[in-house]
């Protein structure tokens, strides 16, 4: 069998079990189902065989709860808020407002327009990825029509689409 990790008593057996027992995250529960095992003295394999975590992941999360304690365990993603937003709400009103009206060119908005004009608003480079995202989110579509040749009869485009099938 492998060798035993030295848990610090920052909780103690029964501490553990009760917080492995009521965690209402699935990821947490499993941190402290292992720091609690680990606690009572269990192998790494063992642990890592009733858990499914591998034993590198088992020694970091050891490492972590050693030197930080009950922080250290659950998942942190949850109280990740993410990045701003590029346009805050009264920016983004202004951007709806200036959609409901035709681009200066006199074509569709599209996300290269939209990028150009957040650039200038934001004072810094933004890229057409970002125009668009900005663009489906307000969910704003570029409908523009098929484009047809100049020299086609459109009784014989009729004609076509009518008898498609048989051909």
């Amino acid at each position: 069998m492998g060798k035993r990790i030295q848990i610090a008593a920052h909780l103690s057996v029964e501490e553990l079990e009760k917080h492995y027992r009521q965690a209402k995250d699935g990821v947490e529960s499993r941190h402290y189902q292992i720091i609690w095992l680990l606690a009572q003295g269990k192998h790494t394999e063992e642990v890592a065989a009733l858990s499914g975590y591998s034993r590198s992941w088992i020694y970091e999360l050891v490492w972590g709860y050693n030197r930080i304690g009950m922080e250290a365990l659950g998942d942190k993603r949850h109280q990740n808020t993410g990045a701003t937003p590029l346009l805050n709400d009264l920016q983004q009103a202004q951007l709806w407002q200036l959609l409901q009206e035709q681009p200066s060119d006199g074509d569709l908005w599209d996300g290269p327009k939209v990028a150009e004009w957040m650039s200038q608003l934001l004072g810094r480079k933004i890229h057409p990825q970002r125009g668009w995202e900005y663009l489906r989110a307000m969910e704003m579509r570029l409908r523009r029509p098929r484009p047809e040749h100049q020299q086609s009869d459109p009784l014989e485009q009729e004609a076509w689409k009518k008898n498609w099938r048989r051909l």
